[in-house]
């Protein structure tokens, strides 16, 4: 088929599915509906909108015997300010605080979701159970969603022209392997089912994994646990000023029944192990017909971490990780809709695979691991920009772009105090320190 043919076809499309009501699923809302023509039908298991900033102090299952899908806990605060954190053009509320309790957060989508009148198209305590592919003899296939009414217990099937899923990927625990854990005798926990530290007064606490989730409950840990271990294996020990009850020793490689032994070879007793290590992505409702596979920790065959190059009218928003999330998903999905509407012509499956092929080889490269394919840190405005370009967005503003890189950088050397720090910005080009 032609690539004209392909545009024309997707000119014609109406209805848009969307698995989520997250950021994501928001955005994607918003973006759908701003285009004539195109509706989307959004599919929420909870009944808020929030995603994982929809709180709960549940952990394990909710009311309806499904996975508690947030990983938020009670006194998390935000690793970003609000001024770089915002949808492109929807700031934060005005407020003294740039670090925002989760609450706040979630107060600002709900803020959005009104703003631009998604409501009606949420379709709350509804679970996607199945999705198909409805192949065509010409042009991408069509999507068959079967859902189940949470309350009513019922099932229904909607077939969409196209579907965005925005389902998030910090709900599903990676626990890693470790030699002999089965011998520990003490409590185990990832941070998905973290909720506040006072259960861990007067323990010995392993927290694995240096990340922004292993570093902030190490703080929340410090003035209730007896030590915090923070175990790692970053290439230098962070830079930063810590409580005096923690220690940084390197990562776990194996369990005693009283504690554990660390790469350089010490040990140390511990009566709690957190691990802060992060998660799976997981569809468990994609068939085997949707072609999605995950391996090693990459989700395939994607085009921009984004598209499926083989049927393009299925997309995975926020796939990315360690980004500035709010604004990436403002791109990722008004590149999506650009195409689903006709007006962006994608690039044959070939060019599109041969472009995922070559950013593999450039990461090897540079010594990331094929696991950290969807990892981007310092690769993130490169990413960015990249989808502005192909998408013909303004990128995003040199004031969030310094902001963002600032803040980066500073976290780590002031881990305790950063968030305490108050930022404007001035104009597409400044910010500035508010003191």
């Amino acid at each position: 088929m032609t690539q004209s043919r392909l545009g024309s076809i997707f000119r014609r499309m109406k209805h848009v599915g969307v698995i989520g009501a997250g950021a994501a699923g928001l955005c994607a809302a918003r973006h759908i509906l701003a285009n004539q023509g195109m509706v989307p039908i959004v599919w929420e298991q909870s009944e808020k909108v929030g995603g994982t900033w929809n709180f709960t102090p549940q952990t394990g299952t909710d009311k309806h015997g499904l996975p508690i899908h947030s990983s938020m806990y009670q006194n998390l605060k935000t690793n970003l300010p609000k001024e770089v954190m915002a949808f492109p053009d929807f700031p934060f509320p005005e407020g003294d605080e740039s670090f925002l309790h989760h609450s706040q957060v979630q107060k600002y989508l709900e803020i959005y979701t009104e703003h631009f009148d998604l409501y009606p198209y949420i379709k709350f305590s509804h679970h996607v159970e199945e999705v198909k592919p409805i192949i065509k003899d010409s042009g991408p296939p069509s999507w068959s969603i079967k859902v189940k009414d949470l309350n009513s217990g019922e099932f229904s099937t909607t077939v969409c022209d196209a579907l965005l899923v925005c389902n998030g990927h910090y709900s599903i625990p990676r626990v890693p392997v470790i030699k002999d854990i089965e011998n520990f005798k003490g409590s185990q926990i990832h941070s998905h089912n973290y909720r506040e530290p006072s259960p861990y007064t007067g323990n010995r606490v392993v927290v694995l994994g240096a990340s922004a989730s292993g570093l902030d409950i190490m703080l929340e840990l410090a003035p209730y646990a007896k030590e915090v271990l923070l175990s790692h294996n970053l290439p230098v020990a962070i830079p930063s000023d810590l409580p005096s009850n923690v220690r940084q020793v390197r990562g776990v490689v194996a369990a005693s029944e009283n504690g554990f032994i660390f790469g350089d070879g010490t040990s140390a007793e511990a009566d709690i192990i957190l691990y802060c290590t992060g998660y799976e992505y997981t569809f468990p409702f994609l068939t085997k017909e949707c072609n999605v596979t995950i391996e090693d920790n990459v989700v395939k065959p994607l085009y921009k971490h984004l598209i499926h190059s083989t049927f393009p009218s299925l997309a995975f928003i926020g796939i990315p990780f360690q980004i500035c999330p709010f604004p990436l998903f403002d791109f990722q999905v008004r590149l999506c809709t650009k195409v689903l509407c006709g007006e962006l012509i994608l690039p044959s499956k070939k060019e599109m695979d041969s472009d995922s092929e070559k950013e593999y080889e450039y990461r090897s490269s540079i010594g990331l691991p094929r696991r950290h394919f969807h990892k981007m840190g310092r690769l993130h405005w490169q990413y960015s920009d990249s989808i502005a370009q192909e998408a013909g967005l303004e990128p995003m503003t040199s004031a969030v772009k310094t902001l963002f890189d600032t803040v980066h950088r500073v976290r780590r050397g002031s881990l305790m105090t950063y968030k305490k720090r108050r930022f404007r910005i001035v104009n597409p080009e400044f910010y500035e320190e508010v003191i």
